[in-house]
């Protein structure tokens, strides 16, 4: 079988990389395709050797610093990827790369990430963090998402199937492309995250600081619970406003950016991770089961589908600092309910090997 993996760029290796190394693993023979490749050398191995297919935007001026600016070119540039002689398509999408072309003779299945929320749901967002509310740049700006929500939405039936990383994501796809998916969580490395044996001295969150994190209000609601320490870690454009949240906090601490095993053995020892977005899914949480320890978590998106109700963790309703508050103080009544290997063992069910065996049968069938 004549396999090809869409891809739609490839500079960090971050969350979707890890679900195209887990592609590659499954079809090694496969050929590989990318709109551009400015991943750095370091970063290269989890290709193992593979040299990708690239687009014409790989050649653009500027593009290795500035290629999401040809966001308007990216549908035109999918498109020209030749597809003729392949027996499977699989791509990896959360822009464009579900918009390949394939022919009648070629099974097409697309892993869906997110449909592109800047030009659905998150519009508002992205005009503001842009600079594009207003004049000829805004006015442009609006066309050029409007034409794009007009190729999402017919590119969606290009795909045979489609696998969604979560149940919200397939709520998603249902809204906007009006199509059904089947759910197929990431894959998650939980062995990198073994369970220790030190005592669990207190809460954390670990996360990147941006505003849909929500990491202020998990400080502001600890604040109020001064009994209980909170350690927060991680950085970016938010960690002013965390730490102002934090400010005079005694029993909070905002660690900054810390190392990989540092951050490993702050999820051993915490009591509990506490998590207040609304996110795709969010690895993060199923690292911390696989340390043993139990999720505080916002109800909504990824966390619904990683979290078993009063198992491994509890869901609160609200984004507010209210709702934390009752969260925590929940978990801490409740507390002896929540067994470390309870969560390990769940966690296991996130692996990359059932990853692998779950895409391997829904490609198959």
């Amino acid at each position: 079988m004549k396999v090809a993996i869409v891809h739609e760029w490839l500079d960090s290796y971050a969350g979707s990389e890890r679900v195209l190394e887990q592609m590659l693993l499954c079809y090694p023979d496969a050929e590989l395709f990318v709109l551009c490749d400015f991943l750095a050398e370091g970063q290269r191995g989890f290709l193992h050797g593979k040299v990708p297919h690239t687009s014409f935007l790989q050649r653009m001026p500027f593009a290795r610093r500035m290629f999401r600016n040809y966001l308007q070119l990216m549908p035109i540039a999918i498109e020209q990827f030749e597809m003729r002689g392949f027996d499977l398509v699989l791509s990896s999408s959360h822009a464009v790369a579900k918009g390949v072309v394939t022919g009648p003779g070629t099974r097409h299945v697309s892993y869906i990430h997110s449909p592109m929320r800047y030009a659905w749901d998150l519009q508002g967002q992205y005009l503001r963090q842009s600079g594009s509310e207003g004049g000829l740049k805004g006015a442009y700006t609006r066309w050029l998402l409007h034409r794009l929500r007009l190729w999402d939405q017919a590119s969606a039936s290009r795909p045979d199937k489609l696998l969604a990383n979560s149940r919200y994501i397939a709520e998603r796809i249902r809204k906007t492309w009006r199509r059904e998916a089947e759910v197929l969580h990431p894959p998650v490395d939980v062995a990198g995250f073994p369970m220790g044996t030190a005592p669990r001295t207190h809460f954390v969150v670990a996360s990147r600081q941006v505003p849909y994190k929500r990491v202020e209000l998990v400080a502001e609601a600890f604040r109020r619970m001064p009994d209980l320490p909170l350690l927060i870690a991680g950085d970016g454009p938010s960690a002013p406003l965390v730490a102002k949240a934090a400010e005079g906090a005694p029993n909070i601490q905002v660690l900054g950016r810390v190392s990989q095993p540092k951050l490993v053995e702050l999820v051993q020892t915490a009591r509990a991770f506490v998590f207040a977005a609304e996110e795709d899914f969010g690895i993060a949480l199923v690292e911390a089961q696989a340390a043993g320890t139990p999720l505080i978590c916002y109800g909504r998106g990824g966390a619904a589908d990683i979290v078993r109700e009063g198992e491994t963790g509890l869901l609160f309703p609200d984004q507010s600092v209210d709702s934390i508050v009752n969260a925590v103080r929940e978990f801490v009544r409740e507390e002896a309910r929540f067994h470390p290997t309870v969560c390990r063992l769940h966690a296991e069910d996130f692996s990359a090997e059932k990853f692998r065996e779950r895409l391997l049968r829904a490609v198959a069938a």
